[in-house]
């Protein structure tokens, strides 16, 4: 008789992503303390932060789940959460490849490899790039063919 009632114990209704949800969702998995790999590490994981911050701020929730749906392959976070957990790694041998100054993921084992830039500004077009240059496995086709 009351569906509307009983609509929030049985629809899960997403809320929007923030930064700090981002920020929490991911585990950092940094290198040992002390190693010149870990100092890396550290300066790109506050990129990272000031970069989901920033998207927030200029783009909102809609560009977020751009980058959860980058390492994940989901857009919102699902009711039961993610398993595994999603992971934030680096890529640590630039030199030895070009296309290692670009963000990587694996959406089968929800992790995103970062790319150890020394300027916030490098590392941030290489988000965007590899963000807007993705397929998203093909979602906005198949949005678009719901808007016609």
């Amino acid at each position: 008789m009351y569906p509307d009632s009983f609509r929030p114990l049985f629809c899960h209704e997403p809320s929007p992503l923030t930064a700090e949800m981002m920020d929490h969702l991911f585990h950092i998995r940094l290198s040992e303390m002390g190693s010149n790999k870990r100092r890396a590490e550290e300066l790109v994981v506050a990129f990272w932060r000031d970069y989901l911050q920033d998207v927030e701020e200029q783009e909102g929730p809609s560009k977020l789940g751009k980058i959860l749906a980058f390492a994940t392959g989901a857009s919102v976070i699902p009711p039961v959460g993610f398993s595994p957990q999603p992971l934030v790694e680096f890529l640590h041998d630039q030199s030895l490849s070009p296309k290692l100054c670009l963000p990587m993921a694996n959406t089968c084992i929800n992790c995103l490899k970062l790319p150890l830039l020394d300027k916030y500004e490098r590392f941030r077009e290489s988000m965007d790039f590899a963000l807007g240059n993705t397929q998203g496995f093909g979602r906005e086709r198949l949005d678009l063919l719901y808007i016609v």
